[in-house]
């Protein structure tokens, strides 16, 4: 009988509910599990020594400076989450029009992948490969006079980047800026310069999503953005089959790993990309989502923990083999609980 065969003995000799009536036997037929090994641990740095700035659009969250935030690492590892996913917070005085400071070998981001890799060598580390923390305009690329944003020469300097990151210690480096042919390029020059064993996960479908607001104020990219808008890059909403198109691509040329951004809005593009490929899918349970959980449960609408964890299972059983999630350490301490 496969698992799709419907032509069962009909009720009472079939009762649905035998199995769900007692918990051992629950737990025993559970299809999907959820562990801390499916998490990543998205977190933001910040210049300075000592410095903690909460994130007001995400309660629980603070952006750290690299000294603390090899302290949150340390805390992260003993909690079992395999990765945490690094995103900087760029000085305004150091972002400019060609984005120079992305691949800044004395960078932000550079000097926290080699701090957290000194002191947790065996915590994997996924830097953002993107553009938009570093230009003064908020794009994730370089643009022309018109203000479009052009896609050779931003992918020539997210190579840079990328690279610049391998030579930090970086083990993932993920590139989500939906640049055409970015996935190629960064694989060859990480080739070429011997960091064969550098992985990379691909933001191969990341939508043009209203979810992200929360984290450009994280990030600081939201004013310089202001009233712009990323539609000529990233997919819209609207769209299934171009994903399975651009995750192809970005398998084809040289992705370990692929992305589908948002969460839960997007699960049946989890579910098609799984099915279709097979590869090693992971999603992003985005800002706006956890604002969205965060604030329900602090006004009491919603049971935290329940909820979350329900989130967490539907992504899994979508499909996803991994989840980035700002709860990756509330989840890790109540799976231990």
């Amino acid at each position: 009988m496969s698992p799709l065969d419907t032509s069962r003995a009909a009720f009472p000799v079939t009762r649905m509910r035998r199995m769900r009536r007692d918990d051992f036997s629950r737990r025993m037929m559970r299809e999907t599990t959820l562990t801390p090994d499916d998490l990543i641990y998205p977190v933001f740095v910040l210049e300075g020594k000592g410095e903690r700035e909460a994130v007001e659009s995400m309660p629980g969250v603070e952006r750290l400076s690299v000294d603390l935030l090899v302290e949150e690492a340390r805390e992260v590892h003993r909690l079992g989450i395999p990765a945490l996913a690094l995103f900087p917070v760029t000085p305004d005085s150091v972002k400019s029009l060609d984005a120079r400071e992305a691949y800044n070998p004395d960078g932000l981001a550079q000097r926290a992948v080699r701090a957290i890799k000194d002191a947790v060598p065996e915590l994997g580390i996924m830097t953002d490969v993107a553009l938009d923390p570093f230009t003064t305009h908020g794009q994730d690329g370089l643009i022309d006079d018109q203000g479009y944003v052009m896609n050779e020469p931003t992918v020539e300097v997210l190579v840079r980047q990328a690279v610049s990151h391998a030579e930090a210690g970086a083990d993932i480096v993920a590139p989500s800026d939906m640049m055409d042919g970015r996935i190629g390029s960064v694989r060859a020059a990480l080739e070429q310069d011997g960091h064969i064993h550098t992985r990379i996960m691909a933001y191969s479908a990341k939508y043009a999503s209203s979810y992200y607001g929360p984290f450009r104020d994280a990030v600081g990219s939201s004013a310089n953005l202001g009233a712009g808008n990323k539609y000529t890059y990233q997919m819209d909403p609207a769209n299934t089959d171009e994903a399975l198109h651009e995750v192809g691509l970005d398998l084809a040329e040289g992705a370990d790993m692929v992305m589908v951004k948002p969460g839960m809005p997007y699960l049946d593009i989890v579910r098609r990309v799984k099915d279709q490929f097979g590869a090693p899918t992971f999603v992003y349970h985005v800002s706006g989502e956890y604002a969205m959980l965060k604030a329900a449960s602090m006004n009491g609408w919603l049971d935290e923990r329940a909820v979350v964890l329900e989130a967490m299972v539907s992504m899994k059983r979508a499909g996803g083999d991994g989840i980035l999630t700002y709860y990756s350490k509330d989840i890790a301490r109540w799976l231990g609980a």
